[in-house]
């Protein structure tokens, strides 16, 4: 591990925007590697990330994700990155995947030095939720946790990571903070191996909580300002490459206020977003070009809480940001990966129980019908992506074409039944 009092952990998120094995390039050294290197500033000694999560948004095109064709995909992401991230550590460890859980187009790997986390690890659970219509999964979040025991035989501490895609357009900031409460009452984990409940848990019961992802909120400049509307989008973008500017247009990112509110993400922390520029929309092909179809928002996000951050001081926390970028030389998707690399506390000795974070408000519960919203909308993605796939199948690569098959195949055949009057093919 980092050290006796903190673990290095690093996570990497990205939308590739539906681009299937295209959308990853081969080469991740520009990702994954930056903050395995700076890792190596730290300290006198280098030191390689304890706990590595790489989070994917559009994995797929979706009608392949509805239907549930994202496990190869994601196999192969795994073996890539793992490759990656051993053949670039700075102290040459080796890597375990402590898990993987994908839901349509929304994905989550976590991997594990295997020295300290890897071999100390238990309970790993992963977890699923869709937020899109009737709960399907075209947006939505996945999670995973696990407990790491102290050295002394205590519970130890629980990490729970939770990759999201929320959303997206500017008008709809009130469904993406109906996601992001439907997303804490149902993606659930088992209860705590020190509780007397049998109810689930929520992703806020646990030591320290990585929440990240595509969560699609926008720059919401008021219509005061001199760079407001589609027509100044190209000053605007002109305009993100001022640090001074991005501190002062950063008071109108909706995430920002609205966490300030207290409507969304209650009790998480976040490093200095507007130090990087807005991670989208970007023309794809391009390195720093933006599309004049959307006013450019740093939409993709990663947010962080510990059990000693204390609600009475919401803009401190123990968990140490060394690292938050964006890696604008990835032009296969119109967004832009982020890294983040964070110093988290860890206990040392054993204690009567796992700590949990600490309450910034109502209790947030466990919605009592989550699986049945979870499975109903599961059976929707299946029923429309095997529909969708066929018709795509049917069209040669295109649903449309392939709608348009089929109505030309059915027309065909009503007009051959109807050349005989018993309507018999003649």
């Amino acid at each position: 591990m980092a050290n006796d009092e903190n673990l290095l952990i690093q996570i990497a998120s990205y939308n590739t925007n539906l681009q299937n094995v295209e959308g990853l390039p081969q080469d991740l050294v520009d990702w994954l590697s930056p903050t395995l290197r700076v890792s190596g500033f730290l300290s006198n000694s280098k030191q390689s990330p304890d706990i590595i999560a790489v989070g994917f948004q559009e994995l797929l095109p979706l009608h392949l994700g509805l239907s549930g064709r994202s496990t190869q995909l994601l196999q192969d992401r795994e073996k890539h990155i793992l490759a990656s991230i051993e053949a670039n550590s700075p102290t040459q460890e080796r890597y375990t995947l402590l898990g993987k859980v994908v839901n349509v187009g929304v994905a989550l790997l976590v991997f594990a030095v295997d020295s300290g986390v890897a071999r100390r690890a238990c309970d790993i659970q992963t977890q699923w939720t869709g937020s899109g219509p009737c709960y399907m999964g075209n947006k939505g979040a996945v999670g995973l946790r696990f407990r790491v025991p102290t050295e002394s035989g205590g519970l130890g501490e629980t990490y729970t990571f939770v990759c999201a895609h929320l959303t997206a357009h500017a008008p709809k900031l009130q469904r993406r903070i109906d996601d992001y409460r439907h997303i804490t009452g149902s993606l659930l984990f088992p209860p705590l191996p020190n509780s007397t409940s049998s109810q689930p848990t929520t992703i806020y019961d646990t030591s320290h909580m990585f929440f990240f992802g595509d969560l699609n909120f926008r720059l919401d400049i008021p219509q005061t300002h001199a760079l407001h509307g589609h027509k100044q989008i190209t000053e605007l973008a002109s305009a993100l490459d001022h640090s001074k500017f991005r501190e002062e247009i950063k008071e109108y990112d909706q995430l920002l206020i609205e966490k300030r509110k207290g409507t969304v993400f209650q009790g998480l922390r976040e490093g200095r977003f507007w130090d990087f520029k807005c991670t989208y929309k970007y023309i794809q092909g391009e390195v720093n070009r933006y599309s004049t179809k959307r006013v450019p928002s740093w939409t993709d996000r990663i947010l962080y809480a510990s059990h000693l951050d204390s609600p009475q001081q919401p803009d401190t926390t123990a968990i140490t940001n060394l690292l938050y970028t964006s890696v604008p030389s990835y032009t296969t998707s119109d967004h832009k990966p982020i890294i983040a690399l964070l110093h988290a506390p860890r206990l040392t000795a054993a204690g009567e129980g796992i700590p949990l974070l600490q309450s910034t408000g109502p209790a947030i519960t466990p919605d009592p019908y989550a699986n049945l919203k979870r499975y109903s909308g599961r059976t929707l993605d299946r029923i429309i992506g095997y529909i969708w796939w066929l018709l795509s199948l049917i069209g040669a690569g295109s649903s449309i074409v392939g709608i348009f098959n089929c109505f030309v195949s059915i027309g065909a055949w009503r007009w051959w039944t109807l050349q005989s009057p018993s309507g018999t093919p003649v």
